[in-house]
């Protein structure tokens, strides 16, 4: 059985399986984002167990979240009852607005948005409702996809797709080697005095659980390949407000490699140093992690149409660096 993608109201109570035929439109779509498609309103971690149980089934087999579906792929999808629309919150007003003042740039194909530290990319885990979760919210009835991801105490740029065909290329770009697709400039506070010049850091890294499924990410060689560029700008109270530029984008990447480096990024309270982070933060009031992505530079139509994306560096940071002597 074949079956057209159900409309909104069907989606929020499915009493059967489903056996849906992916269209050509969403070639490249991770299974995880296909799913949120189909179940409107299901909140991720619901997806994720969904897909880890085996009740969702690609072509007949077990598939994890991050595949790639390919047009024609049958996915199966099991019956889930959702709240009807109505009956579910919204984020609150003044998070909605929050986010709206945060979008700094925005045509027909992006939305990019200068996301907050301690906002998620998206819901789950507890999390009701994240970055894209709320843009839905402020653009009911429009397609918003993630491009990528930020951690949720990272703050800066983060990339919105509002058409199929943008994702696909962003996405592709992201794959290309070497940082070749999109160049990612962040800006940090390293712990310590940073030689001069630019420090490179070539380190596969890993991503291991601990207890209670907490992620932590350790440079490993049987990890997958990772490269940051280090380099100082200014030297702040003995610390080093640096520039790293990345040419890949592993989880938690720049926080790991600094602390491969021995300068780790301030106010980390996963791979930082927990005297000195104590200290900043009686001392200046540096309360979350100084980490930003500030700069994307891209291109789409085959190299043709341009974009060079700037997050300016949150108001809190600015004023740690002001405190800073």
């Amino acid at each position: 059985m074949t079956v057209t993608e159900p409309t909104p109201k069907a989606a929020e109570a499915m009493t059967s399986v489903r056996i849906i035929t992916v269209p050509a439109d969403r070639a490249g779509q991770r299974l995880d984002n296909f799913l949120l498609g189909q179940l409107k309103g299901a909140p991720r971690s619901l997806i994720y167990k969904l897909v880890r149980s085996g009740q969702v089934r690609v072509n007949g087999g077990r598939a994890k979240a991050e595949r790639k579906l390919e047009p024609g792929d049958e996915v199966r999808v099991p019956p889930v009852r959702l709240t009807e629309e109505g009956d579910k919150a919204g984020p609150p007003a003044a998070f909605m607005k929050r986010l709206e003042d945060a979008i700094v740039f925005e045509d027909d194909r992006l939305l990019a948005l200068n996301k907050p530290s301690g906002v998620a990319s998206h819901g789950g885990s507890g999390i009701s409702f994240g970055a894209i979760e709320t843009l839905r919210a402020l653009r009911p009835g429009k397609t918003l996809e993630l491009v990528h991801r930020l951690d949720r105490d990272t703050s800066g740029l983060l990339i919105v797709a509002k058409k199929r065909s943008a994702l696909s290329e962003l996405q592709a770009l992201l794959r290309e080697d070497h940082g070749a697709g999109i160049r990612k400039r962040y800006l940090t506070l390293l712990v310590g005095r940073m030689p001069d010049g630019t420090m490179t850091v070539d380190a596969p890294l890993h991503v291991g659980l601990r207890q209670g499924g907490e992620r932590h990410v350790q440079v490993n060689p049987i990890g997958k390949a990772a490269i940051s560029h280090f380099s100082v700008l200014e030297r702040k109270g003995g610390h080093s407000y640096c520039e790293v530029r990345i040419e890949t984008g592993r989880t938690h990447q720049i926080r790991v490699h600094a602390q491969h480096l021995g300068h780790p990024v301030a106010a980390d309270d996963k791979y930082g140093d927990p005297d000195v982070n104590k200290r900043l933060r009686e001392q200046i009031g540096l309360k979350r992690l100084f980490l930003h992505a500030a700069t994307l530079e891209f291109a789409l139509d085959d190299g043709r149409t341009p974009y060079l994306l700037n997050a300016p560096l949150a108001d809190e940071l600015v004023e740690v660096l002001n405190r800073l002597k």
